[in-house]
């Protein structure tokens, strides 16, 4: 009995679930069937609770179809006439005709389950038993319907009202058959009767969920999902699904205050937006917050709980964010993993007054995270924003050189033919040689003319090929005027 109790307790851990499997299967092969006498061992009934040894081969053999010895289990399984669960391993080694075979036998009444005989046996109510036989039909007709994909509504439908319009499990099968498809009112019509048959299966809440979300129906989502994380607060997926429900519940009408490429403002028609309640940005901020606890390392919730955390005024957690997102994306990505309009935001809240516990953490992001991972010329000028909002004037040139140094114009080689890209690196050198002009002058020591010449003179004797382009007027008047000064 001990050897079985720590079995079953070793069961559930990666490193011992196979020592476990082979403790049940020698306590199985152990287990005494004629060298004792009926009357002795009838002695210990009630001092060893030992199963049955029928019932131990039913544990070995879930924990071999667990492990993936499906040829094993379904020995047993079929030795012991479990027949729903020879299904499932005829399923999984590619046998769909042989199962197929013992569904319809099973319908027919040419076979029948261990279980269901010893059910018959016992002296139960005619209404009980009917209902047991009822259920077990429609359970072997959604079987079916999973054996015979053409056929599957059919056998699902079948197994529904076989059922007496009971089956949870039918509903389900037949949600899933429709969300398959595309079918989202459908399969939410479905799956709601099968959430109030079986009110604690979290995944039919969830698949609900997605349907409600597909169908628009944002209330019926958000209950779904909260039900999903009510049953286990562990599932990060549901939690941020439930986020993204609350940002798009309850929206309000509002105005669009941006200007399109063109730079012209769009017509008030098209102007049109919505806006979402602070209340419910405020409650997905907290949704995605519990949802982090659970799956840590998900860089797309961390991403939008770095937007959510910005709209609902917590600037240090967006900060934290955009650390997490970098940290896990950035040996694959690279700069691309970096949400510059994020960073930009979070320095221009960290250079408005009162602000030194965000400054403290701005700068942490940029020397502990960013600055040993990326290169990328936005963020070196967002790291020089905030260098110079904070006086540090000298570390602030050094970063807008940096920046220039990770931009086009400094990676532009002899006999580019590229005109837009020449066209951008002029951009460049015009904005370096502006913050050396205005920056050099209040650094002390600083050579700023000899650099910026030095800019302009590099990029100029490695694009001579566009002599004739109109901005190769604006760099010859740029180097005249530095050295005037």
């Amino acid at each position: 009995m001990a050897l079985l109790l720590r079995s079953r307790l070793e069961a559930h851990r990666t490193r011992t679930v196979e020592r476990a499997t082979l403790q049940l299967q020698a306590l199985v092969d152990q287990m005494p069937t004629a060298d004792s006498a009926l009357p002795e061992r009838l002695r210990f009934l009630h001092a060893l609770p030992l199963p049955s040894k029928w019932e131990l081969e039913r544990e070995l053999a879930q924990r071999f179809l667990a492990l993936g010895v499906v040829k094993s289990a379904l020995a047993i399984f079929e030795r012991l006439e479990m027949w729903e669960e020879a299904v499932r391993c005829w399923q999984a080694t590619e046998q769909r005709e042989q199962a197929r075979t013992v569904v319809r036998d099973l319908l027919e009444g040419r076979r029948a389950e261990a279980a269901a005989v010893l059910e018959r046996g016992r002296a139960t109510a005619v209404r009980h038993q009917a209902a047991l036989d009822a259920a077990r039909e429609a359970k072997l007709w959604c079987l079916l319907g999973e054996l015979e994909p053409d056929r599957a509504r059919e056998h699902f439908e079948r197994a529904w009202a076989a059922s007496g319009e009971t089956s949870g499990r039918a509903m389900r099968s037949l949600g899933g058959y429709f969300f398959a498809r595309d079918e989202f009112a459908g399969a939410a019509r479905c799956l709601r009767r099968a959430v109030a048959i079986n009110p604690l299966l979290s995944r039919s809440w969830f698949i609900l969920g997605c349907a409600c979300m597909r169908e628009e129906d944002w209330e019926g989502a958000r209950e779904a999902f909260a039900r999903c994380v009510k049953l286990d607060d562990q599932d990060a997926e549901s939690w941020n699904n439930l986020a993204s429900v609350y940002l798009r519940m309850d929206r309000v009408p509002g105005r669009i205050t941006e200007i399109d490429e063109d730079g012209e403002q769009p017509p008030p028609e098209a102007g049109r937006t919505t806006a979402v309640p602070f209340e419910n940005k405020t409650l997905a901020f907290r949704a995605l917050k519990q949802g982090l606890k659970a799956h840590y390392e998900n860089w797309r919730m961390w991403q939008n709980y770095a937007l959510v955390a910005l709209d609902v005024g917590e600037l240090t957690e967006a900060c934290r964010a955009l650390g997490r997102v970098v940290e896990e994306r950035a040996a694959k990505v690279g700069a691309e993993c970096v949400d510059v309009d994020v960073l930009d935001r979070l320095v221009d809240a960290a250079t408005r007054e009162d602000a030194d516990q965000l400054q403290r953490r701005v700068e942490d992001l940029f020397v502990r995270v960013l600055l040993p991972r990326v290169s990328a010329p936005r963020v070196f000028r967002a790291r020089a924003r905030f260098l110079a909002a904070q006086g540090l004037l000298a570390e602030a040139l050094e970063a807008h050189l940096a920046a220039y140094r990770a931009g086009t114009a400094a990676q532009i080689e002899l006999g580019e033919t590229d005109v837009e890209r020449w066209r951008e690196g002029v951009r460049e050198v015009e904005d370096v040689v502006g913050v050396l002009v205005n920056f050099g002058p209040r650094v002390e020591g600083s050579k700023w003319r000899l650099q910026a010449r030095s800019i302009v003179r590099t990029f100029m004797g490695r694009t001579k090929d566009f002599e004739d382009e109109p901005e190769w007027a604006q760099l010859v008047e740029q180097l005249e005027d530095l050295k005037k000064e």
